[in-house]
């Protein structure tokens, strides 16, 4: 499904669930070398339905209040302070990848911060995450993938239970092993989402906006003029980039008539969220164009409904701290390449870009 009306009516339609195991007959027939499996086989809030989705949910979206994640913005910015930092020794002559030194570093220390995950543990962390991300994958290197990041996380859990801190994983464990019935299967999933999905959107959020704004002077200097705001960049960069392509998957509980087609019952549904930001019928015949001057901004770019991400909230600050700074440190800087060059990340769920090479400075 690619039009906004219908993602929209069917992520927030009860009759559509997550959870392959009770809703998916299909599943039973999917090799363990699927490449998709640590979508459809874990057992978490991202993948279940009715009261067990509400209860798993209401177990982490006390870590994602308002009031929480404000209380991370003075961190945020120290990180997003100390990378500008180091980008300033960068030499002029040569292009510097702001996906990998700047984008994707900051959602990923704020998460693994959150979690707890050790300055040690976080390489492989890192490593296994964008793996299960690759949809190109072998099935040899799928399973090779999906054991390696259950190895990861289980092991991650293992340090929290002998060394518990103020953090969310050591907070899922005292769930499991108190009084929310959280089994080890639920936690380890529980720490595969958030971990690995708290970090990606925000990361094709920062380098997609940045991406934009260096191919568009002209949208640039609607910011630098202060006739739009950054406010504008993020929501424009989520409609138009929206950093989920497609989530997999969905299923029908029953059958759903859908402006006289009918999904059965059974049958496995994947909405474009990416294609619902480029609909014509809501946006007109400039969906496709980046304008931070467009009156319509709705998107569905964290989802809709029941399964709205949680962490909508802290990906925008994010963006938000990020983006200013580094523009206001480097004003002249410029993509490396044109834009056509750039390479898609090897991924149908991720929307992004491979790298992001840019010079900051001009070369003398």
């Amino acid at each position: 499904m690619t039009a906004h009306e219908y993602i929209k009516r069917l992520a927030g339609d009860r009759r559509v669930s997550r959870d392959a195991r009770r809703h998916w007959p299909e599943l039973e027939r999917i090799p363990q070398d699927w490449a998709l499996n640590v979508w459809v086989r874990v057992e978490s809030a991202f993948t279940s339905y009715g009261a067990e989705h509400r209860r798993l949910r209401n177990l982490i979206a006390p870590s994602f209040t308002p009031r929480r994640t404000e209380a991370l913005r003075p961190r945020v910015q120290e990180i997003v302070d100390d990378l500008i930092t180091g980008l300033e020794s960068a030499d002029p002559g040569e292009p510097v990848d702001l996906r990998a030194r700047f984008a994707y570093v900051i959602p990923n220390e704020v998460i693994c911060e959150l979690f707890g995950v050790p300055a040690d543990m976080r390489p492989w962390t890192r490593r296994v995450m964008d793996a299960v991300l690759n949809t190109e994958a072998s099935p040899e290197q799928a399973r090779a993938d999906y054991a390696e990041m259950w190895a990861c996380m289980r092991a991650l859990a293992e340090i929290k239970r002998a060394r518990p801190g103020e953090d969310m994983t050591s907070e899922l464990i005292a769930a499991r092993d108190g009084d929310f019935r959280l089994d080890e299967h639920q936690l380890i999933s529980t720490l595969v989402l958030m971990i690995g999905a708290g970090s990606e959107t925000a990361v094709n959020l920062i380098a997609e906006a940045v991406r934009s704004l260096l191919a568009l002077p002209e949208q640039l200097a609607l910011v630098r003029s202060g006739q739009a705001g950054w406010d504008d960049v993020i929501e424009e960069t989520l409609r138009a980039h929206a950093p989920i392509m497609h989530m997999p998957l969905r299923y029908a509980v029953e059958d759903i008539d859908l402006d006289g087609v009918t999904i059965r019952k059974g049958d496995a549904i994947i909405l474009g969220f990416g294609a619902a930001g480029r609909d014509p019928a809501l946006y007109g015949e400039s969906a496709d164009t980046f304008d931070l001057t467009r009156a319509e901004r709705e998107h569905l770019a964290f989802g809709h409904g029941v399964h709205y991400c949680l962490g909508a909230p802290l990906a925008r600050l994010e963006a938000a701290t990020a983006l200013p700074a580094l523009f206001d440190r480097f004003p002249e800087m410029r993509l490396a390449v044109a834009p056509e060059e750039l390479v898609p990340q090897p991924s149908f769920i991720a929307n992004g870009h491979r790298e992001l090479p840019v010079h900051l400075k001009p070369v003398s």
